[in-house]
């Protein structure tokens, strides 16, 4: 059903089946709509998809990409067609390439990266070199499958940098190049499911508010999962949201009928990064009340916020890392994700622990890959899940994808001032506050622990704070909770998202401050404002507004 200017509230209430992300499709046309009969210009501020990209690895894959043709046509040219990269003496090569192009865009990476590989890492220069080169152009199938060798060491300490605030635990992570974060949650449920850790109908937990595709994808037919909610209940004294998570909440996680908990730190819509008590409690009752319990974080947001540590870092041993370089990188149409376990977990340890007969079973799934089937990682197992076990020798992110989230990886590791990483952090603030500006409202107290890559509002708490329960009274008795969001739309042509479709409070509501202009989040706060005061004016004047757009 779309939604049109003449939508009522029966149907308003019908909608709320609807993802979040489909309702906000709806919403754009009703925007839209109201755009073509006014002097309104659409704001989407529903998506998170961000209005920036790094321009420096850019720069650099496109340098290389004519470097690497180069090397193609030393070895044949044909004008039309040409060899492939060949490895012998190819770092001189690759050096004699930059001093001549040395005025062009890029060539200051690339010679970071260069420098980076043989001095930091110790890798050999041809070795490379050519697997940078060679995988540009994509002539080849992913070797190893899971993720190129030179790559996977530099993602790795990405990865310990930006999530672990460089302090690592032990050991090391073993990684799983993907075509983003969405595909790392379809890979990790299906061979969880796959290797019988997880079963039909299980308890899972989540924390909540959180990406809406992990409430979906638990209710599916195929898992059915019996969901936990692990609510960011804590307020504060001023009674509005912290999105924290108190100690009762956390407590649920000590239930060994939970067999995995999912959580994106920080959440996303509230954009608050776990403290490190709730890290603390989180690792306490794992370890002393639910050992076995399977952890996947998604830290997609954690480089906005100082010194972010992931549950990867104080939990290794339980979690699965599910990282995407899509938010702070603009690069959602490179599909650019890793999935991270510690060479020490518990997967592979409950794996060997199943019943023989199971086992078994195992060993005819993946036995045409090895004579030990029972000696494959369950990440090397996720590998081979993801192509249907028969195809794992197709396996793996295509070559160039790995090359540009190695460069996008580098861009941090060789940024030692971190000035990319502080220019997002602070168009967001900037955003923030602009937005604040047009509700009208104090800007909120710094705090450490929020990304402010979304900001999440509750109308609820803005009622009772400022005229109190009969006038929260008022609105639940005459109004859907996205009645405001259509209000919106159609006064202002803006689009919002239902946060309440996240699991967040049914009257709140999701802003991106990723994906607009600067300016526009003054004019979001501003028709915001406006909306709400009419809800208001006719609670005072004891009338009922009509659902948004009836005629």
């Amino acid at each position: 059903m779309a939604l049109t200017l003449k939508t009522s509230r029966k149907e308003q209430r019908a909608l709320k089946v609807l993802s979040p992300f489909e309702l906000k499709d709806n919403l754009i046309h009703l925007a839209k709509d109201t755009a073509l009969i006014s002097t309104a210009t659409m704001l989407n501020a529903g998506r998170g998809n961000p209005n920036w990209v790094a321009t420096e690895p850019r720069e650099a894959f496109f340098l290389l990409g004519r470097f690497a043709l180069g090397e193609c046509r030393r070895i044949r040219d044909d004008k039309i067609l040409a060899g492939m990269p060949a490895r012998q003496g190819i770092a001189q090569r690759f050096e004699l390439f930059l001093d001549l192009n040395r005025t062009e865009p890029g060539v200051d990476f690339l010679r970071g990266v260069l420098s980076y590989g043989v001095e930091k890492k110790g890798f050999d220069r041809d070795a490379w070199i050519h697997e940078l080169t060679d995988s540009i152009i994509g002539d080849n199938y992913p070797v190893p499958d899971r993720m190129l060798l030179h790559v996977e060491d530099i993602v790795h300490d990405y990865l310990i940098k930006e999530m672990c605030d460089g302090r690592p635990p032990k050991g090391s992570f073993d990684l799983f190049a993907v075509e983003g974060g969405t595909a790392a949650m379809c890979y990790i449920f299906d061979s969880l499911m796959q290797n019988g850790l997880l079963k039909k109908g299980d308890s899972v937990a989540l924390f909540l508010p959180t990406f809406t595709p992990y409430i979906e994808i638990c209710h599916l037919e195929r898992f059915s999962f019996n969901v936990v909610g692990i609510h960011g209940d804590a307020v504060g004294k001023d009674g509005a949201h912290t999105w924290h998570y108190t100690d009762a909440q956390l407590e649920q996680l000590a239930d060994p009928k939970i067999k995995m908990v999912a959580v994106v730190n920080p959440s996303n819509p509230p954009s608050v990064a776990l403290s490190a008590h709730e890290l603390k409690r989180i690792v306490d009752i794992v370890k002393h009340k639910n050992p076995n319990l399977m952890v996947v974080t998604d830290d997609v947001y954690g480089t906005f916020v100082p010194n972010f540590r992931s549950l990867m870092a104080e939990l290794p041993h339980n979690t699965i890392c599910v990282y995407s370089f899509s938010k702070n990188f603009g690069c959602t149409g490179w599909r650019l994700g890793v999935i991270g376990v510690h060479e020490d977990n518990i997967y592979d340890r409950m794996i060997a622990e199943l019943p023989e007969a199971f086992q078994k079973q195992l060993d005819k799934r993946y036995g045409p890959l090895t004579l030990e089937p029972r000696k494959i990682s369950f990440i090397d197992r996720m590998v081979a899940d993801s192509r249907c076990v028969a195809l794992n020798h197709t396996a793996g992110l295509s070559l160039p994808q790995q090359v540009q989230m190695c460069f996008f990886a580098l861009t941090h590791l060789l940024d030692e001032a971190d000035a990319y990483k502080r220019l997002t952090v602070e168009i967001c603030h900037r955003r923030r506050d602009l937005l604040w500006k047009g509700l009208d409202i104090p800007t909120p107290p710094a705090d450490p622990l929020r990304a402010w890559y979304y900001v999440e509002l509750d109308i609820m708490v803005w009622a009772e704070y400022k005229y109190g329960a009969e006038f929260v009274a008022y609105l639940t008795k005459n109004y859907e909770p996205v009645d405001f969001l259509f209000r919106i739309a159609e006064q202002s042509s803006i689009v919002l998202m239902d946060g309440g479709g996240f699991g967040g409070p049914p009257w709140s509501v999701r802003v991106s401050l990723a994906n607009l202009n600067d300016e526009d989040y003054a004019q979001i706060g501003n028709c915001m404002r406006k909306a709400a005061e009419e809800y208001v004016e006719a609670w005072r004047t004891g009338v009922t507004l009509t659902p948004k757009g009836k005629s």
